[in-house]
């Protein structure tokens, strides 16, 4: 059955509230200035003509705001690294100054009026850094460590089919619709942040650590975020700032960063290259994969890398070696972009893949059928629940892949485009993290839930209005769900698609405990307003709490820290993914060799799909988002300053509404009650892995060009 979003209406009229739209009495505005070098030290900053502008109220530098506890990391921020500090610059586009004014125009003006004199040095910024490290060196702990299964070496050396290949794959932005950007206010002695996040939780206790205060002075609120994507998965470092400009004035003020500033100072997909060597039987039969990666990560930290985790896990290999090592170059960390290493992984290795079956002379969904795996190549544990076979077999079937043409170039419609069709998996780990639910049940027959999640607009806040709707049999216009308040719960990071895997246990375990506080069944329709009533009081609680297969309750208090707390994949019986399979249809104009994807059919295996139409709208959104990473999305640096050249939507082209063709989705629907007890897995990260291979791949179909970089453009076909 389809359902409309429970926030449908208010998104669509205009009436929905983003932490921009946060306009409290007597709020003012700031603005950041840039470093305009890409490393070196401030020597002096001149702020007067700055301040000389009508309007503004303060002008912080790094010699205004350091306090000894004003520091990042700790397991709350993207990076170690709070600029506003000293007189250190790491990469260009670091703040050096915040300026508040009374208009957004003045702070603005402002801003760009304030000049620096520094002491440059070399800027290193492309993964031919001279700085590398190997990862499971410089980072000794299990979960970066070398995937490692037998002897890969000896396996590959003795294949007698072997294919091998480096792939590089760009540094990318998240572009979020919404920018960077909060409001921030004292109330007496308490903190209230607005902040469009996906972490309230790290941003809390963060900013109490930075500050140092306790965390029940610190308030945030974001119950909406305008896109995420893993940029706002933590503490930002402008946030800390507001609030000692805030403080210093006695009133509130709001940031919101520019386009520009967004790219330069939010976190980023690294650059990555990838060395994949596969070997086979003449059978198709895999016999060894080594997966050799190198990522670029900040100087100031080491973000590490996980490419091999995922690829391991695709195919029953005998044989594997993932090493890692790590790039430091002039910027600011990177991050976790959407798909963060599966993505590129994915990329990399099925293009792979299907390179060995054109040497086998083998159909690629054939040779992927063949060496599916029921059991975790890595741990020899089974998986929870694995229907990466009924993905190839209905997607192939719904896409028509048996008509397709196996010679490369063969192909040709009518207006002379040459057509071609590709295929690709992904998998993503199916992690789960402590929740907390607080349910409310009114006389009224209202049912109020606050629950650990964040809306980023992928439906989290419909798949748990739908849920306690259909389990106490009320509409659903009689729920309301607060999410992403610390007032309600701890608000745990939503991220790496754990969000309704996590959220709705804790929902339903919360209507079983209010059921007994009700003295109603266990199951079936309640009158929830007869029910209140009979117990003499006004309103009815329950509370409830959920943790990943085996995860001590310590994981609770990290999570209540606002310190990531994940379960998995390696659960103490089983290993978790979810997948999926593309596959997608190019075509490759006559004269200007322009690339248009009119279709493309996708199948993912999530378990239970708790909200059919949001569920359809993240796998359509991660479609298009691939479509994107393969032929349009490059951040472009430059060698000589540092910083990011395509810093604009004028010069960083993403996806648009003619960019895209026919994208049929379905899913598989087996519920996965090893997980949790609803049987849902993740579903908003898979939906891109393997999105940008199977497009790549079609085009090797359609042109008979093999490409091993991404994105494929014009210029590379002519």
């Amino acid at each position: 059955m389809n359902r409309l979003r429970v926030e449908a209406v208010s998104k669509v009229t205009g009436t929905a509230r983003y932490s921009a739209d946060r306009n409290p009495p007597d709020v003012a505005h700031a603005a950041l200035a840039a470093a305009t070098i890409g490393r070196g030290r401030v020597l002096s900053i001149d702020t007067a003509a700055a301040s000389e502008v009508p309007g503004v109220l303060l002008v912080l530098t790094h010699a205004d705001v350091a306090s000894p506890g004003f520091i990042m990391g700790g397991g709350y921020s993207f990076q170690g690294l709070q600029p506003l500090v000293d007189d250190r610059i790491a990469y260009r586009g670091q703040p050096i100054a915040l300026v508040v004014a009374e208009t957004p125009h003045a702070a603005a003006e402002a801003a760009l009026l304030v000049t620096a004199r520094y002491a440059e040095e070399p800027v290193e910024v492309t993964l031919d850094a001279p700085d590398r490290v190997r990862q499971q060196e410089a980072i000794p702990l299990p979960v970066t460590a070398d995937v490692v299964v037998g002897d890969a070496e000896a396996a590959y050396a003795a294949s007698p089919v072997r294919v091998e290949g480096v792939y590089t794959h760009p540094a990318q932005n998240s572009t979020a619709m919404e920018l960077l950007g909060s409001t921030v206010e004292w109330v007496d002695d308490r903190l209230v942040v607005h902040e469009g996040t996906q972490n309230a939780g790290a941003v809390r206790g963060g900013l109490a650590h930075q500050l140092g205060m306790d965390r029940d002075q610190v308030q945030v609120i974001s119950p909406l975020t305008g896109g995420g994507f893993g940029q706002k998965n933590a503490l930002q470092p402008h946030i800390a700032p507001l609030a000692v400009a805030a403080r210093q004035l006695g009133r509130p003020v709001r940031l919101t960063l520019t386009r520009q500033q967004t790219f330069h100072q939010g976190s980023f997909r690294p650059a990555s290259r990838h060395r994949i060597r596969l070997g086979a039987e003449p059978s198709g039969r895999f016999t060894a994969a080594i997966h050799e990666a190198e990522h670029q990560t900040s100087r100031h930290d080491l973000f590490p890398a996980a490419y091999a985790d995922m690829t391991a896990r695709l195919y029953g290999f005998p044989a594997f070696h993932g090493p890692h090592w790590l790039v430091r170059t002039d910027t600011q960390t990177p991050g976790y972009m959407r798909a963060p290493y599966e993505s590129p992984a994915a990329f990399a290795f099925e293009v792979a893949i299907d390179e060995l079956a054109e040497r086998l002379n083998l159909d690629p969904v054939e040779l992927r059928l063949a060496n599916d795996t029921a059991t975790d190549p890595v741990t020899g544990r089974p998986f929870s629940s694995r229907h990466v076979a009924e993905c190839l077999r209905r997607g192939a079937e719904r896409f028509g892949w048996s008509r397709r043409n196996p010679v490369p170039g063969a192909a040709v419609a009518e207006d002379g485009s040459r057509i071609g069709h590709g295929v690709a998996i992904g998998a993503y780990p199916a992690h789960t993290t402590p929740a907390v639910a607080h349910l409310r049940a009114g006389a009224d027959g209202r049912v109020l839930v606050g629950v650990d999640a964040h809306e980023m607009g992928q439906g989290i806040r419909s798949a748990i209005a739908y849920l306690v709707a259909d389990d106490l049999g009320i509409d659903v216009d009689r729920v309301t769900v607060v999410i992403g308040d610390t007032r309600v719960a701890p608000q745990h990071l939503t991220a790496g698609s754990w969000g309704t895997a996590s959220a709705l246990p804790a929902v339903q375990h919360g209507l079983q405990e209010l059921r007994k506080v009700l003295g109603t069944a266990g199951v079936g329709p309640v009158d929830v307003a007869g029910a209140v009533a009979a117990s003499g009081r006004e309103t009815v609680e329950a509370s409830a709490v959920h943790l990943g297969r085996g995860q001590p309750p310590e994981a609770l208090e990290r999570a209540r820290a606002g310190v990531v707390a994940l379960s998995g994949p390696e659960y103490p019986a089983f290993t978790a993914f979810s997948f999926i399979a593309h596959f997608v249809e190019v075509r490759v104009a006559p004269n200007v060799p322009r690339i248009s994807v009119p279709r493309v059919v996708s199948v993912a295996d999530c378990g239970r799909v708790a909200s059919p139409v949001t569920a359809a709208s993240q796998v359509r959104g991660g479609v298009v988002w691939g479509l994107g990473a393969a032929l349009r999305e490059r951040l472009e640096v430059d060698e000589r300053y540092g910083g990011f050249i395509t810093s604009t939507f004028e010069d960083y082209p993403i996806s648009v509404n003619a960019d895209i063709g026919e994208i049929e989705v379905d899913f598989v629907d087996e519920p996965d009650p090893m997980l949790n007890d609803v049987g849902v897995k993740g579903l908003g990260e898979v939906a891109l892995v393997g999105v940008v291979p199977a497009v790549v791949n079609a085009i090797h179909n359609a042109t008979g060009r093999r490409f091993r970089h991404v994105p494929v453009t014009v210029a590379d076909l002519l």
